[in-house]
């Protein structure tokens, strides 16, 4: 079934096109290495990734602000570990994160050729609730930023997917209309269910294969796009 008015693609970033997964871990181990810590990234992951994503929730509610999630997220996870570290040092290592993270730049598998075979087609963009000034370094770092003509960030917008004003500023940005506009992304409440309410198509891009009936047009792999567009 192809989507047949549509003019303007947007994308989430994170988990969707750039392997945060990945990216992050790498990331950790670089920080822990330079720091000399015992910690295994395995153990580590395991419990950081769900704490992760817990303030990751509470952020786009705006029950926590950016620092409390890059500091709350490693404390949590320290003390989960039973890993005494102090509040300095905690501090210190969400600031190296941060400066890590858009070092390493792996994308999903996939990325690169169904950009390069929408780009001729439709004008592509992001709309991320990711920190501003770290999403423009994962783009152009990974050398995608020449694929969109416009990026907007939940920091730019002033509020986080799936506020509708996210996506109301994305679009005049295009100078676009949602009836026109389709969004990817990988998160149901944000992506999906954010864009839908505000009038646009919308693909569910599920990225862990959970493959649950959504009741949307789903992918498993982002080639799939190309049964669609």
């Amino acid at each position: 079934m192809k989507l047949n008015e549509i003019e303007h693609i947007y994308f989430d970033l994170d988990h969707t096109l750039w392997d945060f997964d990945k990216n992050s871990a790498l990331a950790f181990e670089q920080m822990f290495t330079k720091r000399k810590l015992p910690l295994k990234i395995e153990d580590f992951l395991e419990v950081y990734v769900p704490v992760n994503y817990k303030y990751w929730e509470l952020y786009r509610d705006n029950l926590v602000s950016k620092e409390d999630l890059r500091f709350g997220r490693l404390k949590d996870s320290f003390d989960l570990l039973k890993i005494e570290a102090s509040t300095q040092t905690i501090n210190e290592l969400s600031v190296e994160y941060i400066d890590f993270l858009p070092v390493n730049n792996h994308l999903l598998e996939g990325s690169l050729e169904i950009l390069n075979y929408l780009k001729p087609k439709y004008k592509l963009h992001i709309i991320t609730n990711g920190f501003e000034e770290v999403q423009h370094k994962k783009l152009t770092n990974s050398g995608i930023s020449e694929f969109f003509s416009t990026v907007t960030t939940s920091e730019e917008a002033g509020v986080k997917k799936p506020h509708a004003h996210i996506f109301d500023t994305a679009l005049k940005k295009a100078m676009t209309s949602p009836s026109r506009s389709l969004m990817i992304g990988d998160n149901l409440e944000a992506d999906v269910k954010g864009a839908r309410d505000f009038g646009m198509s919308t693909i569910y891009f599920d990225y862990y294969k959970k493959r649950a009936e959504v009741g949307e047009i789903q992918i498993q792999t982002l080639n799939e796009l190309r049964d669609y567009l």
